[in-house]
């Protein structure tokens, strides 16, 4: 940065695109259920999981839940117990995460072109405001929609 101008970085470089599947029983899976997926396989307890991702032990222990009842096999095994309790991935979990990584790949492969296109459009003195994001937690599906009389 010289003369008081920004450095201007790649606009693509920055550009992500996250893949969330929403499938027909109404399960989700997607960045935030991998985030807390990862963390067990790493942690190899819902607490500890809880600790590396800075969300509660509760929300953990939903995550879990939902993700092992979408499912006719368990994503998750646990453990309960203080002593030699946690959770593990099952071979069915290895799967779905290797599955999972696989569809974003080849989806980021494919975007590539179109997510170029769309950064190279982008204006480089936006900054985004608080205003402009949604609160915690709300989902676009969730947000009031005007009737086309209004």
């Amino acid at each position: 940065m010289t003369d008081g101008q920004e450095e201007r970085t790649e606009p693509l470089a920055e550009t992500r695109l996250e893949i969330a599947l929403h499938f027909s029983n109404g399960a989700r899976l997607g960045p935030d259920e991998l985030r807390v997926v990862a963390a067990i396989r790493r942690q190899r307890s819902i607490l500890g999981a809880g600790r590396a991702t800075g969300l509660s032990y509760r929300t953990c222990w939903l995550i879990v839940d939902a993700l092992n009842r979408a499912f006719e096999q368990p994503v998750i095994a646990t453990h309960p117990g203080r002593r030699g309790g946690g959770a593990e991935l099952t071979p069915f979990g290895e799967r779905l995460v290797a599955v999972y990584a696989s569809i974003e790949r080849r989806a980021r492969a494919q975007a590539r072109p179109a997510l170029g296109e769309i950064a190279a459009a982008l204006n480089p003195s936006f900054r985004r405001r608080a205003s402009d994001a949604a609160p915690e937690g709300a989902k676009l599906e969730d947000a009031p929609r005007k009737s086309q009389g209004s």
